[in-house]
C-alpha cells in the first residue's frame, strides 16, 4: 500500500468516526440512557398497564356505573358474582368504579399539567430571558398569586364558572403554573450566563440556535421532572375538590372520590379504600421513577 493510499484510508476512517459521533443527537443519547434505567422502565410499564386497564377495564365487567345492586351492598371481592374488587356502600361494582375513576383521574392530571406547562414555561422563559424590570414586574405578579390560598382560589374559579369536569382541570391548571414559571425562570437565568452561551453569542450564533442547542437542553430536564411530579399532585388536588363536593360529580367518579368514600367505611369495607389507594400510590411511584429517569437521561452533564 502506498503512502497516499494509507493517508486516504486513515482520513476516511476519521471521517466515518466523526460522522458516527455527529449522528448521535442529544435525544437519541437520552433515549438510550432512559431505556437502560430499570426503575424508569418499571414505572413506564406500571403506568402503561394502569392506563390500559383504565380504557378496557370497565368493558371486562358485566356491570356498569349505573348498576346498583341493593342486595350486594359492601360485598367483599368475589369471583363467583364477578365483583372482582367487591362493591361499595351503594351496591355499585368497585371494579368498574376504580377503572372508570382511573380514566377520569389520569385525564384530569394530564390535562391540568399541560395547562400548567404551557402557561408556566411561556411565562417563566419570557421573564428570565428578557430580565430587568420586565422580569421584576412579572415575578412580583407571581408572588401576589402565591399569597392566595391554593384551594381557596380554585374553589372561587369552580364556583364562578361551574362544576363540570373540564372547568375542574382548567381551574387547577390556571393555579398550578406558578411553581413551573419560577423553575423555568430560574433555570433560564442560570443558563443564559454560562460561558458556552456567551461564547456562542460572541461567535455570532443566532438566538434561536442558542435556545435550541444550549438553553433548552439544560432547562428541559428540571421541567420534565417537575411535570412528572405535578401529575399526581393535580390528581390529589382533584380529590380535595371532590371531597368538598366541587370536583367530579355523579355519575362520574375518580380515585379521589373513591378514597374519600372508602375512608368512611374503613372498618366495615376496607377494600373500598385499599384498592384505589394502592393504584394511586403505584401511579405516583411510577411518575416519580419516570421523572428520575428523564432527569438523568436529559442532563447534558451526564453525557
Amino acid at each position: 500500500m502506498t503512502l497516499f493510499a494509507a493517508q486516504t484510508a486513515a482520513q476516511e476512517k476519521l471521517m466515518g468516526a466523526a460522522a458516527r459521533v455527529q449522528g448521535r443527537s442529544l435525544w437519541a443519547d437520552a433515549r438510550r440512557r432512559f431505556v437502560k434505567n430499570r426503575a424508569a422502565m418499571t414505572g413506564v410499564c406500571i403506568l402503561g398497564l394502569i392506563s390500559f386497564m383504565a380504557v378496557i377495564g370497565p368493558l371486562l365487567s358485566p356491570y356498569t356505573l349505573e348498576d346498583l345492586a341493593w342486595e350486594s351492598i359492601s360485598q367483599a371481592p368475589s369471583w363467583a358474582d364477578k365483583h372482582w374488587f367487591g362493591t361499595d356502600d351503594t351496591g355499585r361494582d368497585l371494579w368498574v368504579s376504580v377503572w372508570s375513576g382511573a380514566r377520569v383521574s389520569l385525564t384530569i392530571g394530564l390535562l391540568t399539567t399541560l395547562v400548567s406547562l404551557s402557561i408556566g414555561v411561556t411565562y417563566g422563559a419570557t421573564a428570565g430571558f428578557i430580565g430587568g424590570r420586565t422580569d421584576m414586574a412579572m415575578m412580583r405578579f407571581v408572588d401576589v398569586l402565591y399569597a392566595l390560598p391554593l384551594l381557596f382560589f380554585i374553589i372561587i374559579l369552580v364556583t364562578v364558572f361551574g362544576r363540570n369536569i373540564y372547568l375542574v382541570f382548567l381551574a387547577i391548571g390556571c393555579v398550578e403554573w406558578l411553581t413551573m414559571a419560577r423553575i423555568v425562570r430560574g433555570q433560564t437565568l442560570a443558563v443564559k450566563k454560562k460561558e458556552y452561551v456567551e461564547a456562542a453569542h460572541a461567535a455570532g450564533v443566532a438566538t434561536p440556535a442558542i435556545l435550541r442547542r444550549h438553553i433548552i437542553p439544560n432547562v428541559i430536564g428540571p421541567v420534565i421532572v417537575y411535570v412528572t411530579l405535578l401529575v399526581p399532585i393535580n390528581i390529589l388536588v382533584e380529590s380535595y375538590l371532590s371531597f368538598l363536593g366541587l370536583g367530579v360529580q355523579e355519575p362520574l367518579t375518580s380515585w379521589g372520590v373513591l378514597i374519600s368514600r372508602g375512608a368512611n367505611t374503613l372498618e366495615t369495607a376496607p377494600w373500598m379504600l385499599i384498592i384505589p389507594a394502592i393504584l394511586l400510590a403505584l401511579t405516583m411511584f411510577s411518575f416519580n421513577f419516570i421523572g428520575d429517569g428523564l432527569r438523568d437521561a436529559l442532563d447534558p452533564k451526564e453525557r
